[in-house]
């Protein structure tokens, strides 16, 4: 191993030298430190003083700097030494900003800062420089499942900017749902008639693009590998069987409708004359705008609309959701009728009528054209001589009513093609693999993991487009429901996180939410139990397994959260930058005050994405909290290994404090499952803390969001309380 060269930044600006004892700092950091250059800046991320520190490290082979002044959240530009290994100590808004005034301050402010200085040493000592991923592969080909509008969108853009492109669909022909619509919902100015689709136009793109191949009645048999380096089996119709290698892969497979078929008291299979917003636009087609008539060529008199035909129910028989684009579809098509033949009668039936966007404007132009409005409830659609009966409850004259109509259409809703639920019992995964789209040789499943409703899995706040899947992306109505100006725009989004994987991992380096970041997992296989944890709680497929079951990280994969990190009983797998020692050892370095100080010491573990920038926000506030508590951010609580509360508890901490991310259904954990394997794993920690004869109250667990700027600073203030109520920890005199 090569010689370590530490040096430390003391910033003395935005009034830190003012506030703290810089001289005794100093002697803090090359006493205890054992920093070999220290030196004081009063601006430390001025362009003059980074550019003396640029030419200090060359000058003296420095390999790692210490800046200690505001947050690692800040000046991250101005701070970038590539080739160096780079702690901060946050005095400015973890001490000046955020202690209390009064009249012990000043000397909390110093043994706070005294503190954050001495951990920023101990973590410096334990950084390694990362290396990058040697495993990095640069294929740039993107993959593209499903040919229609999502999936042309998408693989033109990734074409339109200089990436070879190749379209999978299972079709014979290009184009999906889109391709068999009359007209599309307005989406741009006048938004007053129905629009051309546009979709002939995406097909002629792709077939006449340079970068751009299909492959047409085609399926997926098999797919390995990683981001830059991905195989894949397909089968198809003119070429037997072939192997695309590609970089990245976005699943634009898009939707079925819902069945009629389940809605028999509506009509929906049980008459030829009710049909779903599919089969009107068929026939719609088929008049091509003429006036629209029946299968049996009788004329269309009066049509019904039905809106959330099988959706939003909360019986648990049909789709729970609402589709987000039925309502603008049936006056859509309730515009057919009236341009064709305007004393059509034309009637949406409705509970609520959900329009976004400029869907307003398209309201008022369909009411100005005769299309009546009706808020009611469907009941019951039953034959009545040539025609149909619509019984409905009018909710706004709270009376039973009825209209007789020549056709019904029902807006039935969007059910995502995502294949395989991988979440399903085992008993019933096998019959449901039949169904798999990307069948992922993968030992987690053969699809990307689903939510509740069977959509694919993502970040739906910061990270819509990317899956549990590194570098598979999902686009268009298999992600959520929507129309098509929202499935082009969202499919445009994945292309551009599909380019940003495929170089990535030519680099070596991380993809989403730690982009750029170098390092990557190691594991030290002579100590590793084989228990498997990493393997299993890994929330993005990362590890696999060999014949010796030894975990096999596939570094491209990886997110970088930690989480195999902290699953580890053993604590073998850590990351150069990122490990169990370099944050025990910032656990350990503190000075402990002894029981009798009154002066409790809380630790606090951070989510690096929410609750440490909540706390940032709320010091630049004004928001105050207990100089009491010493916070690390943690990439993720599900790096959180127990060892570091164990530590801490030893080591005399009174307390410590947990982080994370709202887990669940509707989890906002930029790692998915990190949260929930945290509380998890800190479920079985009561015992320990019996066996070290401590209460279960100093260890705590709390969400936080990166908006709780008012409740965070209330929950620290508020558990430190707790510490002085239940008492100073009886293990500071063995620490």
């Amino acid at each position: 191993m090569s010689e370590i060269k530490t040096a430390a930044v003391l910033c003395t600006g935005c009034g830190i030298g003012e506030a703290l004892d810089l001289k005794e700092l100093a002697r803090i950091a090359q006493k205890e430190g054992k920093i070999g250059v220290l030196r004081e800046d009063p601006q430390a991320c001025s362009a003059a003083s980074v550019a003396a520190l640029h030419a200090e490290i060359q000058e003296q082979g420095l390999t790692h700097l210490l800046i200690a002044g505001c947050s690692r959240r800040a000046k991250t530009e101005a701070f970038n030494f590539p080739g160096l290994a780079l702690a901060r100590c946050n005095w400015r808004e973890g001490v000046l900003w955020s202690v209390p005034e009064g009249e012990n301050a000043p000397e909390l402010r110093q043994e706070m800062a005294a503190d954050y200085l001495r951990m920023g040493c101990a973590e410096l000592k334990k950084l390694k420089l990362p290396q990058a991923n040697p495993k990095a592969a640069g294929n740039r080909r993107i993959l593209v499942l499903g040919g229609g509008a999502s999936g042309l969108t998408a693989a033109l853009a990734a074409a339109d900017m200089g990436h070879e492109a190749v379209i999978v669909e299972i079709a014979p022909q290009l184009g999906g749902w889109a391709a068999q619509w009359w007209r599309r919902t307005p989406w741009r100015a006048p938004y007053a008639v129905p629009q051309p689709t546009g979709i002939d136009e995406l097909v002629r793109r792709a077939a006449d693009h340079p970068l751009l191949r299909c492959h047409l009645g085609a399926t997926v048999l098999e797919t390995r590998g990683a981001p830059g380096r991905f195989s894949v089996d397909i089968a198809t119709a003119d070429q037997g069987q072939i192997t695309e290698e590609v970089g990245a892969i976005i699943q634009a497979t898009g939707f079925t409708p819902y069945p009629i078929e389940r809605l028999p008291e509506l009509g929906g299979g049980m008459s030829p004359w009710v049909i779903d917003q599919a089969g009107l636009e068929s026939l719609a087609r088929a008049s091509d705008g003429a006036p629209i008539r029946r299968g049996d060529g009788r004329p269309v008199r009066t049509v019904v609309f039905i809106q959330c035909a099988g959706q939003r129910d909360a019986t648990g028989r049909h789709l729970a959701y609402c589709s987000g684009h039925c309502c603008a579809t049936s006056v859509k098509q309730a515009m057919y009728f009236k341009a064709a033949q305007s004393d059509v009668d034309t009637v949406v039936l409705y509970t609520d009528l959900r329009l976004p966007g400029m869907g307003e404007d398209f309201y008022r132009s369909a009411q100005t054209q005769g299309v009546t409005f009706v808020k009611g409830e469907a009941k019951a659609v039953t034959p009545q001589g040539e025609g149909l009966r619509v019984a409905f409850r009018d909710l706004i004259l709270d009376t039973d009513s009825a209209v007789e109509a020549d056709l019904v259409v029902l807006a039935t809703g969007q059910v995502p093609r995502s294949g395989t639920d991988i979440d399903l019992p085992e008993e019933e995964r096998a019959v449901a693999a039949a169904n798999s789209v990307l069948k992922l040789a993968y030992r987690q499943g053969p699809d990307l993991p689903q939510l509740k409703y069977g959509f694919t899995d993502s970040h739906f706040i910061c990270f819509p487009y990317e899956t549990r899947r590194t570098g598979i992306y999902s686009a268009g109505p298999v992600r959520r429901p929507m129309d098509l100006a929202q499935a082009m725009e969202d499919a445009t989004g994945a292309a551009l996180k599909a380019i940003q994987a495929v170089e990535s991992a030519a680099q070596g380096r991380a993809l989403h939410p730690r982009s750029g970041d170098l390092s990557y997992p190691m594991v030290r296989l002579e100590g590793c139990t084989q228990c498997k944890r990493c393997t299993v709680e890994c929330p993005f497929g990362a590890i696999d397994e060999d014949e010796n079951r030894y975990p096999v990280f596939n570094e491209s994969r990886c997110r970088r959260c930690g989480t195999c990190m902290g699953a580890c009983p053993v604590r073998v797998i850590s990351f150069e930058n990122y490990s169990v020692d370099t944050v025990g050892s910032q656990i350990k370095s503190i000075d402990m005050p002894d029981e009798f100080s009154e002066k409790p010491r809380v630790l606090v573990l951070a989510c690096e994405n929410d609750a440490y920038p909540a706390l940032d926000t709320a010091a630049m506030q004004g928001r105050r909290y207990s100089a009491f508590v010493r916070v690390i951010p943690v990439r993720c609580l599900g790096s959180v290994n127990t060892i570091w509360i164990t530590d801490a508890l030893n080591g005399g901490w009174d307390g410590v404090m947990l982080l994370g991310c709202k887990k669940g259904e509707d989890y906002q954990c930029h790692f998915v499952r990190g949260s929930e394997m945290a509380a998890y794993r800190l479920s079985k920690i009561e015992d320990t803390l019996k066996q070290m004869g401590l209460e279960p109250e100093r260890v705590a667990t709390y969400e936080v969001a990166i908006t709780d700027v008012e409740r965070l600073p209330r929950l620290i203030d508020e558990y430190v309380a707790k510490m002085f109520e239940i008492g100073m920890s009886p293990m500071k005199g063995f620490a």
